[in-house]
């Protein structure tokens, strides 16, 4: 699976080896005898994302101020 992140006036890609299984699992079908299929799949996603992004420099809130 391949995606496209807008940055900066440029395209970044991200690629993501998925099985056929877990593919169509994203899209919505449903695997009875297993259902971590898509969570694994969800999750290779997300990871993919954070090796490829920097989310670091997002502001953090600090909880115990708020209390």
């Amino acid at each position: 699976m391949n995606s496209q992140v807008k940055n900066n006036n440029e395209f970044q890609h991200v690629s993501v080896e998925l099985t056929a299984e877990e593919a169509l699992a994203l899209t919505g079908v449903r695997f009875n005898g297993n259902p971590k299929v898509k969570a694994a799949a969800k999750q290779k996603v997300r990871d993919a994302f954070e090796k490829a992004f920097d989310f670091s420099h997002q502001d953090k809130v600090d909880y115990e101020i708020l209390k």
